[in-house]
């Protein structure tokens, strides 16, 4: 009897438990695609003059519209594309009109245009301010020399350039050759659905285990009493 009254006790707990869990993270779902929804319509705002100090927090995926001229001395940062395969994104410097040098990201090329000759000069373009957080315990270390990286380092990315640390993600194309990557929520992780349906498959399985448990105990009390 106290056999079958401790595990009653623990299926109740465990039950409780997991599906809390499951429900807790139902709950961190729709928190997450509030603040998704809330990205993407910044990121989709009406483009402003660069700030004149642009901050990494307050600013994070404004739209804004930059005049001026793209420099060369690129740098090649290997992405794979879900849609054309493995390439580099084209990190530039790009002096403003009131002369401050900051930093456009133009988009995408595949391999074998990686030193390939760019459309450089004035222009002006359109993008969001970003600073990516790329960089892990996993990834590789950068080659400057051979012009390869393997993360969005702003800071580190600026000093290579001489520029200040502001990068642009264009949205409109800046040469014919390189396909703009813009910002978008993608990149941002959202599992609290799989976390949750996860949780409550974990409390289907404790309720058919504790359950199974609680008829072996019943069976062998009924089999001992007879």
């Amino acid at each position: 009897m106290i056999k079958q009254i401790i595990t009653a006790v623990l299926l109740v707990l465990g039950l409780a438990s997991f599906v809390g869990l499951g429900v807790w993270q139902l709950q961190r779902l729709d928190w997450k695609q509030g603040v998704l929804a809330e990205i993407e319509a910044q990121i989709a705002g009406e483009a402003v003059p660069l700030p004149a100090e642009p901050d990494p927090e307050a600013d994070r995926y404004q739209p804004v519209e930059i005049s001026g001229a793209m420099g060369e001395g690129e740098l090649h940062v290997l992405v794979s594309s879900r849609d054309y395969g493995a390439g580099f994104r084209i990190i530039a410097p790009f002096t403003t009109g009131d002369g401050r040098r900051i930093m456009v990201d133009r988009g995408f090329v595949l391999n074998e245009a990686k030193d390939t000759a760019r459309t450089t000069g004035e222009m002006r373009l359109e993008g969001n301010l970003h600073w990516p957080d790329e960089r892990d315990s996993y990834t590789p270390e950068d080659d400057p020399e051979g012009n390869w990286w393997y993360a969005r380092d702003v800071e580190k990315m600026a000093r290579a350039l001489g520029t200040d640390p502001v990068l642009v993600i264009a949205r409109t194309r800046t040469d014919p050759q390189v396909r703009p990557m813009p910002v978008t929520t993608e990149g941002i992780p959202n599992d609290h659905l799989e976390y949750a349906m996860t949780w409550f498959l974990m409390a289907v399985t404790w309720v058919g285990m504790t359950g199974f448990a609680l008829w072996r105990i019943r069976r062998r009390t009924h089999q001992a009493e007879t």
